[in-house]
């Protein structure tokens, strides 16, 4: 319920944020020339903010480094392209971006801080303790699918993911013994 929830605010918000952002801004269009360097004037790169028609160097480039009859020769060594971009488009990548970042983290800090204190809760303190004999290849949550799948509280794919999780733990478990113990190598 609370994902579905999160989801649907998320869609509002960027349905809002991509509305608000249908007109071009100054900073989404541009011209921009590269001049490279001519006598005694370094090269350089001019930007402006002016229309397609007006991408040329006799309007982006101000001051002019030139004067009289070398501007026309200072101009045509200069290439001038337009370009243009979305600034919603970023800014929606961005937003996405950050989103997904922040939801890695919530999870991280969830398997990190709030797992463990509840798998505590559910199977008691005393089960994690174990004793020196059996330290080996034990794990401390070896029935912890047992215990989960009689929980009523926990939606049906967590239970399929933690069932997956025990096996796979199973499948290590037994290839270290075969390794280590027999010192057969599995193919």
């Amino acid at each position: 319920m609370k994902s579905v929830f999160l989801l649907e605010f998320f869609s509002v918000l960027c349905f809002v944020l991509l509305s608000t952002v249908t007109a071009k801004n100054s900073e989404d269009i541009r011209c921009k020339c590269i001049c490279p360097p001519y006598r005694d004037v370094e090269g350089q790169i001019y930007k402006q903010n002016v229309s397609l028609k007006d991408c040329n160097c006799l309007h982006v480039v101000e001051p002019m480094p030139v004067e009289g009859k070398d501007v026309e020769a200072y101009c045509l060594r200069c290439e001038c392209k337009y370009e243009e971009r979305s600034s919603g488009t970023i800014k929606f990548t961005i937003i996405m971006y950050l989103s997904i970042l922040g939801l890695l983290l919530l999870y991280m800090v969830y398997l990190t801080l709030l797992e463990p204190m509840l798998k505590r809760r559910l199977f008691g303190h005393s089960q994690l303790i174990q004793n020196d004999d059996d330290v080996g290849d034990q794990q401390p949550f070896a029935n912890a699918h047992n215990v989960l799948s009689r929980s009523h509280s926990r939606p049906n794919m967590l239970n399929k993911v933690e069932h997956a999780q025990q096996r796979w733990r199973r499948q290590v478990q037994e290839q270290r013994k075969s390794v280590f113990d027999r010192h057969v190598v599995l193919s």
